[in-house]
């Protein structure tokens, strides 16, 4: 089959003709370009064909082109060559196809390849929605447009050697022109960035300058930072303002993110704090814009994953809205630990919010919707019952849900006294004292009985013990001349012989006998 009708088969000029120049099962041929579908003026491009080893020769064609763009044979053996272009112009701008000739003819063609002329008008903006921020899995609509009228808009992923994407503009009621690109699943294993361009249908091939880089995060991975300010939640203007996001997690890198913003902000100058990672984020002098909702997310470098995201951390911005509100306090401005109080935030303004922060409280402000009456905006915050952590200084401040994190000016400073707060701690203190004098007394009672008891049982066994025997023998010369009715002790123990000299021998009749017994000298051994 001549090489010629392959190429208008491939342009679909002769859709009639296709099926008998197809050999047989042979693959469709690869065709991509490097570095990019889109080039600017005069730079190099190479297009690639991938066919098959056994591929005898390669030929490129061009839509609108009656003849093959170029034909090139391997060199040697293999599957692909390449067709450079080495200064691109608008005539090269353009749809490609390309084929190879097998031992058993022509493949059929490739899948088309659009190069484009980037450069010629001004960049279209790129945003995402909801947020540049998606969960693991999930989809999301890129959003490319332009108030220049461009007829038809074409999206560009980092890492590909072909367009993404082409859609043809609606024009909005802003005047606006723009093109909505699904894009998704997204996955972390794969990196997620991408520009768009504007062209005219007359030039279809010759586009704006690229948008700015759009980057999705992708998230959902591990633990969740900690997202905080050093200034509190409610900031003023041409104050600075700066977030730190940290974790105890060892992550080498962090983002932070703003809800409906299209800007991440990443850093990975990491200031340890008591050995976690931490990342400032410096946001400038307060305006406006710095109102809203932010979050973070911490991440690895090697890894494009990033974790789940942070509690969010609402910034709110005083001093946009022209009124002042009051704050009053029912029943007073002081009472008792125990009782209920009602912080009254009023405004003579039409007003849908109100906000209550207490200084140097961490948490963030209370919210509440308006009420109206009798022609005062207002919102009652109820505390209780209150404890002396409840004392200290409240201000309140008013907003429209047209602008929820722009306030007003805030109200005239209101203490709050808890009284017996103090007392109630001396109490508690008397309290644990008193228990532990009694608890220290018992326990000094139980070693005192205890000692005494061991001392006594000591005492119980020396008596119990028997001393050494001390005998007493007779003079043998006494005992012999002794009558047979006198009695004789031939052997006494010590305490038989105290036993006797405190008790006098006592005689049957009541009389001392008429002769004397004859006690023999006693010698003590």
């Amino acid at each position: 089959m001549p090489p010629s009708l392959t190429a208008l088969l491939c342009l679909g000029l002769i859709v009639h003709l296709r099926t008998p120049v197809q050999a047989g099962t042979l693959p469709k041929p690869t065709l991509w370009a490097e570095p990019g579908p889109v080039a600017l003026l005069r730079s190099s491009v190479t297009i690639w064909c991938q066919g098959i080893l056994q591929a005898q020769e390669f030929r490129l064609d061009k839509e609108g082109s009656p003849q093959p763009w170029s034909r090139q044979e391997p060199p040697h053996p293999g599957d692909k060559v390449n067709f450079s272009i080495t200064h691109m112009t608008e005539y090269d701008a353009g749809k490609y196809h390309c084929s190879y000739l097998s031992p058993t003819g022509w493949s059929e063609c490739s899948d088309p390849l659009e190069l484009v002329l980037k450069g010629s008008y001004s960049k279209p903006s790129l945003s995402a929605l909801p947020s540049p921020v998606v969960t693991s899995g999930g989809n999301v609509t890129l959003q490319c447009g332009s108030g220049q009228g461009f007829d038809r808009f074409i999206l560009t992923k980092e890492g590909e050697n072909r367009l993404s994407g082409t859609l043809d503009s609606k024009r909005q009621p802003s005047g606006q022109v723009q093109a909505l690109f699904p894009v998704g699943p997204v996955t972390p294993s794969r990196w997620w960035t991408f520009r768009c361009y504007g062209c005219y249908r007359n030039r279809s091939q010759v586009c704006s300058l690229p948008s700015n880089d759009l980057k999705l995060l992708v998230s959902g991975g591990s633990g969740k930072p900690s997202l905080l300010t050093q200034q509190g939640p409610i900031v003023v203007s041409r104050q600075n303002l700066t977030l730190q996001c940290h974790s105890d997690i060892g992550y080498d890198r962090f983002v932070l993110s703003k809800d409906g913003g299209q800007d991440l902000h990443q850093s990975s100058v990491l200031q340890p704090q008591a050995g976690l990672p931490q990342a400032n984020f410096p946001l400038g002098t307060v305006n406006s814009t710095h109102g809203g909702t932010y979050r973070c997310y911490g991440g690895h470098s090697l890894s494009s994953e990033w974790s789940r995201p942070s509690d969010p951390l609402d910034i709110l911005v005083v001093g946009w809205l022209p009124d002042k509100p009051s704050l009053s306090v029912h029943p007073g401005p002081s009472v008792a630990s125990g009782e209920k109080v009602t912080l009254l935030c009023q405004s003579r303004s039409w007003r849908d919010t109100f906000f209550l922060s207490k200084e140097g409280a961490a948490d963030p402000p209370l919210r509440l919707r308006s009420q109206s009456r009798a022609g005062q905006h207002q919102a009652e915050f109820s505390i209780g019952p209150v404890i002396s952590a409840h004392g200290g200084t409240y201000r309140c401040y008013s907003a429209n849900h047209s602008s929820p994190y722009l306030l007003s000016q805030p109200s005239e400073p209101l203490e709050l006294l808890i009284s017996g707060g103090l007392q109630q701690s001396l109490n508690v203190l008397i309290g644990v004292s008193v228990a532990l004098i009694l608890l220290l007394s018992l326990l000094l009672f139980l070693f005192l009985r205890h000692w005494r008891q061991s001392k006594g049982r000591t005492l119980d066994a020396a008596m119990k013990d028997p001393q050494p025997r001390e005998k007493v023998v007779l003079d043998p010369q006494a005992a012999a001349s002794a009558a047979p009715q006198d009695v004789t002790y031939a052997q006494l123990s010590l305490m038989t012989l105290r036993q006797e000299t405190r008790t006098p021998p006592s005689f049957p009749s009541g009389k001392p006998p008429d002769k004397p017994s004859v006690y023999a000298a006693l010698a003590i051994h």
